[in-house]
């Protein structure tokens, strides 16, 4: 199990965002967060990149517990970040953009990285020099997931990967995220569009108002998670 959150409690003030949540991340495998706005998807996301302290509960990444590491040690830990909303560098080009994701990697791997991530993403090496804010939400999204894979993480999060874009941006989207399974790569992406994302899931977790309401293979949780996208 690479990743394992136990009875994970998140509050902001007196508001609870997550009411002791556990939830289990095969290595390898691409686990699904779905649920309707507010369901506390994010909130877990960012428990485990470390933005926001767990109130109760632990994090462990492949056994280490990691609940009280600041954010930065554990991207060096090989945990890669996609946040919502894309936030990329408005005025750097969308190749600086990529590489501030692979900042920690020495040269050669940065260029390794960075070739592997134009064959998967052919609008990085079109779009190379131009100003990523010149770019369109679409293609905004497709170089902060590249930003966030640059790395070559063992553990990427993906928070909402699909918000917004047209049907073009999801089926490049999807099928990246499909290559980096093959490649070994464990994946826990949150999504309230659970059509296309139930398609790239080995197993999921339903969440509504903080709690896990349903778990388990793809197909056990499949009837529940499209409700959801409707509430």
């Amino acid at each position: 199990m690479l990743l394992h959150i136990d009875g994970l409690w998140v509050r902001y003030g007196g508001i609870t965002a997550l009411s002791g949540i556990s939830i289990d991340v095969p290595e390898g495998e691409t686990v699904l967060l779905v649920g309707a706005n507010g369901a506390g998807k994010s909130s877990t996301i960012n428990a485990v990149i470390g933005l926001v302290p767990a109130a109760q509960g632990r994090i462990l990444l492949d056994d280490v517990d990691i609940t009280r590491i600041p954010c930065e040690r554990r991207a060096r830990m090989g945990i890669g970040y996609s946040p919502e909303g894309r936030r990329v560098f408005p005025t750097m080009s969308v190749t600086d953009n990529v590489l501030t994701g692979a900042f920690g990697l020495g040269r050669r791997r940065q260029a390794e990285a960075l070739d592997w991530l134009r064959s998967v993403f052919p609008l990085l090496a079109e779009r190379a020099e131009q100003p990523a804010g010149q770019l369109s939400g679409g293609q905004q999204q497709i170089v902060a997931i590249s930003r966030a894979m640059a790395s070559l993480p063992r553990l990427l999060l993906l928070d909402e990967p699909f918000l917004g874009l047209a049907p073009v941006w999801i089926r490049q989207i999807s099928d990246a995220i499909l290559q980096l399974r093959a490649r070994g790569t464990t994946v826990l992406m949150t999504e309230q569009m659970a059509r296309p994302a139930l398609k790239l899931a080995t197993s999921g977790y339903v969440m509504r108002g903080g709690e896990v309401r349903r778990s388990g293979p793809v197909d056990a949780i499949r009837d529940l998670a499209l409700a959801e996208e409707y509430l």
